[in-house]
């Protein structure tokens, strides 16, 4: 993934992100979006075989845009390693109910 920044004022920044579509796009929007210090976030893919979004985040006074865009992006991260560890956890019970000799065997 690669980042080019297209505009950058105080309170904006506009990025092309090369080699992302909608489904990062709508994830890192909607993160932004929780931040009641950003004003507005959103993205646009300009052509449907091309997977470059351009990327457009507003902030209000007190915050730069990308100071937002870093917290959204560890934000994301933190819940997927949330994700993962609760996906492991539900699994290993699963494999219990399932193989209920098995894992009293292994506990032995």
């Amino acid at each position: 993934m690669e980042l080019k920044v297209l505009r950058r004022t105080p309170n904006e920044l506009k990025i092309e992100i090369e080699g992302e579509g909608h489904t990062f796009c709508n994830l890192l929007e909607s993160v932004l979006l929780e931040d009641k210090m950003v004003e507005f976030a959103g993205y646009d893919v300009p052509h449907p075989l091309i997977s470059n979004a351009i990327f457009f985040i507003r902030t209000k006074e007190g915050k730069r845009p990308e100071e937002a865009l870093i917290e959204a992006i560890e934000k994301i991260r933190r819940r997927g390693r949330e994700l993962s560890q609760e996906f492991n956890d539900a699994l290993k019970m699963w494999n219990k109910q399932q193989n209920p000799r098995e894992s009293k065997s292994k506990e032995a």
